[in-house]
C-alpha cells in the first residue's frame, strides 16, 4: 500500500501517475457520475414511496448484488465476532442514506447536496477527536469557510421557509453520519474484501431500515416507475458508486478520492436542472461554491 501511494504522498515534487493511482482515479471519477444520478432517481421514487421504502429497497438490492459478488469471488467475509461492530456500521449507514433521502423531500437538489458534501470536514473532525489526528491551520480555515458556506446558503436563500429548514437538517445528519461511518470502518478496509465489506453493510443497513419500511408501506405507490427506480438507486449510485468509491480509497488517498467525489454537488444539480427543471437560485450556486472552498481547503 506504501509503494501505491507514495506518489501522491511524497512531498520531493511531481511525477507521473503509477498505473495503479490512475486506475484509482478513474474509480472516482466513474463513481461520481453515478453518484450524480441518485438526486433524480430519489424524487421520481419518492412520488410515491415513503423515504423509509426507498432507502431501505435501495441497500437491499445493492447489498444482494454486491454480496453476491463476493460468494463468486469466494470472498471471506465478517466473522461471528466481527457481526455487532458491523451491525453499527449498517446502522449508520443507514441513517446516512435514510436522512439524504428523506432531505430530498423537503429541500432543493443543490441544498441537499451541498450540506451533504459537508461530510469531509466531519470525517475530519471526528478524526482528531477519536483518533488524535490532529488539524492543521488551513484545515480549520476550511472548516469555518465550510461552515460560512452553508450559513449562506440556508440564510440568505430567499425562498427559505420552515421546510427547507427540516430539509437541511436532515442533509446535515446525512453529513454528520457519513463522517461517523468513514472514521469507524476505516481500520476495516485492510481486514476484509471490497465486496465482503461493502455488500455486509449495505445488507445490515437495509435490515435496520426494513420495519420502519414495513411501517410505512404503500402497496398503491409501487408503480413500475417507482419500482425502477428503488432498483436503479441500489445498483447504480449503492452498488456500483459506492463500490467504486471505496475501490479508490484502495489506491489513492482519501484525500485526492473526497475532492474528486465533492463533484457529485455539480452533477447532481446539472441533472436536476435538464431531468426536474429545478433551477438553483444564485444564492444557492454561491453557497455551494463557498462551501465547496472550505471543503478543499481541509482535504487538501
Amino acid at each position: 500500500m506504501g509503494t501505491r501511494l507514495s506518489g501522491i504522498q511524497s512531498q520531493r515534487g511531481h511525477r507521473a501517475l503509477t498505473a495503479d493511482e490512475r486506475q484509482g482515479i478513474l474509480y472516482v471519477v466513474i463513481a461520481v457520475f453515478f453518484f450524480s444520478t441518485s438526486p433524480v432517481l430519489v424524487r421520481w421514487a419518492a412520488a410515491s414511496l415513503s423515504s423509509y421504502e426507498i432507502t431501505a429497497g435501495r441497500m437491499l438490492c445493492a447489498g444482494g448484488v454486491v454480496l453476491l459478488l463476493a460468494w463468486r469471488l469466494r470472498q471471506r467475509l465478517p466473522g461471528r465476532q466481527d457481526w455487532p461492530r458491523f451491525a453499527g456500521y449498517g446502522l449508520i449507514a443507514a441513517l446516512h442514506f435514510g436522512f439524504y433521502i428523506a432531505s430530498l423531500e423537503y429541500t432543493t437538489i443543490a441544498h441537499s447536496l451541498a450540506i451533504v458534501y459537508t461530510a469531509p470536514i466531519f470525517v475530519a473532525l471526528f478524526s482528531w477527536l477519536f483518533l488524535n489526528e490532529r488539524l492543521n491551520r488551513r484545515q480549520w480555515g476550511g472548516t469555518l469557510l465550510t461552515v460560512a458556506g452553508v450559513a449562506f446558503l440556508t440564510g440568505f436563500e430567499p425562498t427559505f421557509d420552515r421546510r427547507m429548514w427540516i430539509g437541511d437538517l436532515l442533509a446535515l445528519g446525512s453529513a454528520i453520519c457519513f463522517g461517523l461511518y468513514s472514521v469507524a470502518g476505516r481500520s476495516q478496509r485492510d481486514r476484509y474484501p471490497l465486496f465482503a465489506y461493502a455488500g455486509t453493510v449495505y445488507a445490515l443497513a437495509g435490515l435496520w431500515l426494513l420495519p420502519a419500511a414495513t411501517l410505512h408501506f404503500t402497496p398503491g405507490g409501487y408503480t413500475w416507475q417507482a419500482v425502477a427506480s428503488v432498483v436503479a438507486l441500489g445498483l447504480f449510485p449503492l452498488g456500483l458508486g459506492h463500490t467504486l468509491y471505496n475501490a479508490a480509497l484502495r489506491r489513492v488517498p482519501a484525500t485526492a478520492a473526497n475532492l474528486i467525489a465533492t463533484q457529485e454537488v455539480t452533477g447532481g444539480i446539472l441533472l436536476g436542472v435538464l431531468l426536474l427543471h429545478e433551477i438553483p437560485s444564485m444564492t444557492s450556486i454561491l453557497g455551494v461554491l463557498i462551501t465547496l472552498a472550505g471543503i478543499v481547503l481541509v482535504i487538501l
